[in-house]
């Protein structure tokens, strides 16, 4: 049965073949791919091609990107859809805007007492509700190793978050999974990581503190360490390790175990700093 759609993606693909010069590059720089089967590796690179034709990428000036640059971005953003089949999961949104450094972003906070509070915060990425994507160039270039950091996983994440209205910690669950088990996996976890930075503020706490700022941010943050860290996250909150797993369909941290068995010398976070 013929369909516009499939047509569509495969002269996409044919208009855009990929340099595997430029995707041999790609794949040094970013450890966490290590370990994708050929068929995982090949449906990587053609989504991460889609990807770029789908969206817009608007470099600031001071900052220059090449091919290598953007298959870099494209294949850290679709790493985390690999196995969801649908390539409308990050609808909503055209455009990202890549700055050469970390940003002033305006806040705006109003507290219990109704006292409205603004400041000037530095940060290096932001995902807007109906709008778009906005990253620092050095913290997508940092991202990629096995060391529970990846800005773009950590915004896009957002993404997902916000399909169904504002960033709350629950993006859109498969038919196969239940609010009820996230929810209790979720919460039971970011209650316990607020409850230790409440004990000790200084705490050496097993994932980014961050995480504990609200239930937004801990999706967010667990997404980075599922994909860059599943070690660390599957030995502090097995549970929401789970939940992540049913909700990406992957197991990266049999992936990452398979690499350490077949590598005995494979170290996680010397080949994300060495890559």
């Amino acid at each position: 049965m013929w369909s516009f759609k499939a047509w569509r993606r495969r002269r996409t693909l044919a208009n855009n073949p990929v340099d595997p010069a430029h995707w041999a590059e790609v794949r040094r720089r970013l450890p966490i791919l290590d370990g994708l089967d050929e068929h995982e590796e090949q449906l990587l690179r053609e989504r991460a091609v889609l990807f770029l034709h789908d969206k817009h990428l608007t470099a600031l000036p001071g900052l220059a990107l090449g091919p290598v640059e953007h298959l870099l971005l494209a294949a850290q953003a679709q790493l985390p859809l690999l196995h969801l089949g649908d390539l409308d999961w990050y609808r909503g949104f055209h455009e990202i805007v890549l700055y050469p450094d970390d940003f002033v972003s305006p806040q705006r906070h109003r507290d219990a007492s109704g006292i409205e509070h603004e400041w000037d915060d530095a940060r290096s990425g932001e995902a807007w509700q109906q709008g778009p994507v906005i990253l620092a160039w050095p913290g997508v270039e940092a991202s990629g190793g096995w060391e529970g950091y990846n800005l773009v996983i950590h915004e896009l994440a957002h993404k997902l978050d916000m399909l169904e209205g504002g960033a709350n910690g629950l993006p859109p669950l498969h038919r196969d999974m239940r609010v009820q088990d996230w929810a209790k996996a979720m919460q039971s976890a970011y209650d316990a990581l607020n409850a230790e930075l409440d004990a000790n503020p200084e705490a050496e706490t097993a994932i980014d503190p961050y995480a504990a700022e609200d239930p937004a941010e801990f999706f967010a943050v667990t997404s980075e360490y599922f994909f860059t860290a599943p070690d660390l996250l599957a030995d502090a909150f097995p549970e929401v390790y789970r939940q992540l797993a049913l909700f990406y369909r992957q197991d990266s941290l049999a992936r990452l175990q398979r690499l350490q068995a077949e590598h005995p010398d494979y170290k996680a976070v010397e080949n994300a700093t060495n890559g």
